[in-house]
C-alpha cells in the first residue's frame, strides 16, 4: 500500500493528532492512525471539527487508510451518520482482520461505505460519490 495520493492531488492541510494524522484534500480527508491507537468519541469530535473547518458548506468524503491496527468505538458511526455533507466513507487495508471489522462497522454506519485494498481506487470512489450528490 502506498500513502501517496493520486496524481495532481495536493494536501490542503495536515493535522497531527495524538492518535495519528489527518490529511485534508480538496473534497475528502484521509485518516492514518498510529499502531495501537484507540479512536474514541472524544477523538472523533476532533476529526469532525476538522471536517467542519474545511467542508462546512460542501460535500466531502472520508478515507480511513488502515496501515496500522487500531481500535474504534463503534458508537462513533451514529455521530458520523448525522453529518449531512459526508457523502462517502472508505476503508483501505490489505488485512483480513480489517475486512472482517469493516463488515461490523458497516452495520453501525448505514450509509455509503466501501472497503478497498487499493488507495487510489478508494480515492476515485470517494470523489465520484462526492460529485454525484
Amino acid at each position: 500500500m502506498s500513502v501517496r495520493p493520486t496524481k495532481k492531488t495536493i494536501i490542503v492541510k495536515e493535522y497531527h493528532l495524538d492518535i495519528g494524522k489527518i490529511q485534508v484534500f480538496d473534497d475528502y480527508m484521509v485518516a492514518i492512525f498510529d499502531e495501537g491507537a484507540t479512536l474514541t468519541l472524544e477523538r472523533a469530535y476532533q476529526i469532525i471539527g476538522i471536517s467542519e473547518i474545511h467542508f462546512r458548506e460542501k460535500n466531502f468524503g472520508y478515507i480511513s487508510f488502515r496501515k496500522n491496527s487500531y481500535a474504534i468505538d463503534p458508537t462513533i458511526y451514529g455521530y458520523l451518520r448525522e453529518l449531512k455533507n459526508l457523502k462517502a466513507l472508505a476503508v483501505v487495508s490489505v488485512k483480513q482482520m480489517d475486512m472482517h471489522n469493516f463488515k461490523i462497522e458497516k452495520l453501525f454506519y448505514k450509509k455509503p461505505m466501501e472497503f478497498f485494498i487499493d488507495y487510489s481506487n478508494a480515492v476515485q470512489w470517494v470523489k465520484r460519490r462526492v460529485k454525484s450528490k
